[in-house]
């Protein structure tokens, strides 16, 4: 009967106390954090629940197993297992505290600050540390569990002594993935390009989606996604639209005839801004800025809150602008003149007649033929 109990009792209670412990801590999170409302950490540490009751429950069970007296001849295999429970549910609660935590202060510091390119600067910054700190935490707890391996503890002085030479061969090897950490990390400290920016890289425009420590995502207008390595933004040249802020001025440039009633376009032009919301209102302008000997070059000069609406505004003038020059100043839109060709006196008194024969005597032809 004891031998039946006592394994009950044993692995019972460490479950109990998990599932108490695990119970309180929630309780208490949840009265700071409607005492503390304005600081979403207590909110957020209540994710942590589920890795906090793993790490308890293995440590209860893996200090407290051999008082079983439950399959002796498998406790060091049992006790093994539990060792590595313990660590990889130890490793999966720092890092998310640690997630809880850079989570938190990117909320506090995006509620307080209200420019957005400060905050999106922030929330870049935030994303590369959360990944730092996981594959920090899991580059220890896998090495930590080996440990936990007689054989590998035993070669353990061997590869202290090698690491030096590993170190240099592993860098070696990983001279491009190397670079590419270190440049992901001089992005995110450096403020070159911050997740939501609008870039133009190899003549692509759209919006940077994600930043990992190897490459970065950008997402086209089209919604396709350009994966490129972050070396490519420490080394090549790239444009950023939202460097500095996010508003833009655009053009719309027409090629139009140079009879084209330029008075009145300056005033469809402010007629189609007053309709179009994507319009800014922060200025405008209508000028001739080149001339050909057929036509002249109008530029429309618009402004607008970010590159999504500078592109709405620019589509709508330019189509607006159009419809009403072809509806009410047709003669506005470029010709091409046309002249009946000129022909040396001789030919044109042959081609008038019509008798003009060729040398050989065969057919009569005119013009040049």
């Amino acid at each position: 009967m004891e031998n039946v109990l006592r394994p009950v009792i044993v692995i019972g209670g460490s479950v109990l106390i998990t599932l108490l412990v695990g119970w309180a801590v929630d309780r208490l999170l949840q009265r700071a954090d409607r005492r503390h409302h304005e600081t979403p950490l207590w909110g957020l540490l209540r994710r942590c629940r589920l890795p906090l009751q793993f790490v308890l429950c293995a440590a209860l069970l893996r200090g407290s197993y051999d008082q079983t007296k439950l399959a002796k001849e498998h406790s060091a295999g049992i006790g093994q297992a539990l060792s590595l429970v313990l660590i990889g549910a130890t490793a999966w609660l720092i890092i998310r505290v640690a997630a809880v935590i850079v989570e938190s202060s990117y909320a506090r510091y995006a509620a307080v600050h209200r420019d957005p390119a400060r905050v999106r600067r922030v929330r870049t910054q935030v994303a590369l540390i959360q990944r730092v700190v996981t594959a920090v935490v899991g580059v220890v707890a896998v090495a930590a569990m080996l440990l936990t391996f007689p054989a590998f503890r035993a070669a353990g002085a061997s590869l202290l002594a090698s690491a030096g030479i590993l170190g240099i061969v592993a860098g070696v090897a990983a001279q491009s993935t190397l670079g590419n950490l270190f440049a992901g990390l001089q992005i995110a400290f450096g403020d070159m390009v911050r997740i939501g920016d609008t870039v133009v890289v190899d003549g692509e425009w759209g919006t940077v989606e994600e930043i990992t420590l190897t490459f970065l995502a950008v997402r086209t207008w089209d919604e396709r996604r350009i994966t490129m390595p972050v070396s490519y933004f420490t080394s090549k040249p790239f444009e950023n639209w939202s460097r500095g802020g996010a508003q833009m001025t655009g053009t719309v440039f027409f090629h139009l005839d140079h009879s084209a009633p330029l008075h009145e376009m300056r005033e469809r032009l402010r007629d189609i801004l007053g309709e179009c919301a994507a319009w800014d209102g922060r200025d405008w302008g209508l000028a001739v800025t080149d001339t050909t000997p057929s036509t002249m070059q109008v530029r429309a000069l618009v402004t607008a809150k970010d590159a999504d609406d500078i592109w709405t505004v620019r589509v709508t003038v330019r189509e607006q602008m159009l419809r009403w020059l072809t509806e009410k100043h047709p003669y506005a839109l470029p010709r091409i003149n046309t002249a009946t060709a000129l022909l040396a006196p001789d030919e044109a008194m042959e081609a008038f007649s019509g008798h003009i024969l060729s040398r050989d005597g065969k057919a009569p032809r005119t013009g040049r033929g």
